[in-house]
Formats: structure tokens, C-alpha cells, sequence
């Protein structure tokens, strides 16, 4: 292996003529390149495919994905978006972002889905076939997107409780506009039928 010195490389770069092994672990060591498609062809750090569209120099150039610093020009270790070209990331972010979205990977800027995706596998980035996203399916994420449904006045007046709803009429509950963290039912804060909004005491 060129990169470790050490025996048992079995990845051979593509390019005619070049005899450079290595292993896949060792790959972004010595900054090679595998494509996890097609013909699942891999490079030395020589033969390397190479973005064509360049990084912007701008100040200030930071990584979208994680806001550390980043290159102001293309290279293994910094990658740029080929649909907007403002998109700038880290290797390693856009790898993690690609094995946790599957196949909903797309730019974290621009959401190009297309030409940013066929670039990323042709860079090496390997894709997951996940479905849905990894963070879908996390329990915390799941409990930020249940609503709120509950009464929270001082003193319910429904029958069912304060959980009870009902499509519309006096029991339907509503969430407060500007928090959505307070609910009530139309009837426990002397709503009429047509009210449609309702704000908390704390907003």
C-alpha cells in the first residue's frame, strides 16, 4: 500500500499505466478515490477525477454543514456545489450528510438534487440507500413534530378532558398562534365559532 507501506492492498488505481495500490481504509490518507457505482473504479491521489466548477474565493469561507473554515479552492479535503457553486464543505461533512440522508441527498444549500448527486458519487462520496433520513426516525426529532393537543386554561370545562377534541364547534382545540405551546378548547376560552386563531396568556 503506498499510503500505509504496509501488504495485502488489494485496490489498484484505474488509470492505464499506474501501479499504485492501496487499501480501502487507507484511501483518504493518501487522499485516493473509490466511486461506489458503476464500475466501482478507484484512483490514486494523482489520477483523481477533479471538480470542475472551482470554489468562489470569498472571506470568510466556511463549511455549510459543520461552520468551521474551509479552503478557498477546490481539493480532496474541500468540495463546492456544482449547481450553485456557493455551496462550500468539508469531505468528511458532506460524507456523513450522504450515509445519514440516503436518498433524499441533496445540496444543503441550494436542495439541487441531480447534478449535485451524480458529482458527489463521481468525488467518492459514497450514498446510503436509507430510507427515510436517519434523523426521521429519531425518537427526539419525532416528538418536535408531534402537535400540541392539549387544554392548558386554568379551569377545562370539557366533558372528555383535556385532551378531548373535536373537528370544530366548542371542544375543537386550538394552538396558541405564536408559541404553539399552549393549547385550548373554544368553549374553556369563550371562543366563538368563527375564531379561528387564539393567543396564549404568555404570548
Amino acid at each position: 500500500c503506498f499510503a500505509c507501506s504496509k501488504m495485502g492492498a488489494t485496490i489498484t488505481c484505474w488509470k492505464t499505466g499506474c501501479d499504485r495500490s492501496f487499501h480501502l481504509p487507507c484511501a483518504p490518507q493518501g487522499e485516493c478515490v473509490t466511486q461506489f457505482f458503476g464500475l466501482y473504479r478507484s484512483f490514486c491521489w494523482e489520477h483523481r477525477p477533479q471538480q470542475a466548477v472551482q470554489a468562489c474565493p470569498r472571506q470568510n469561507n466556511t463549511c455549510c454543514i459543520c461552520l468551521d473554515t474551509v479552503e478557498d479552492k477546490t481539493s480532496y479535503k474541500t468540495m463546492v456545489c456544482p449547481a450553485c457553486q456557493d455551496a462550500h464543505f468539508h469531505r468528511h461533512c458532506i460524507q456523513r450528510l450522504a450515509l445519514h440522508a440516503g436518498i433524499c441527498f441533496h445540496c444543503p444549500c441550494c436542495q439541487n438534487q441531480e447534478s449535485f448527486l451524480m458529482e458527489m458519487l463521481t468525488m467518492g462520496i459514497r450514498i446510503s440507500k436509507r430510507l427515510p433520513p436517519s434523523w426521521e426516525s429519531d425518537p427526539a426529532v419525532g416528538a418536535l413534530e408531534q402537535r400540541h393537543s392539549r387544554c392548558d386554561t386554568s379551569t377545562c370545562l370539557c366533558p372528555g378532558g383535556r385532551k378531548y377534541t373535536e373537528e370544530e364547534g366548542p371542544w375543537e382545540l386550538l394552538q396558541c398562534r405564536s408559541c404553539a405551546a399552549e393549547g385550548t378548547h373554544r368553549h374553556c376560552s369563550s371562543l366563538e365559532n368563527g375564531t379561528s386563531s387564539w393567543e396564549c396568556k404568555g404570548c
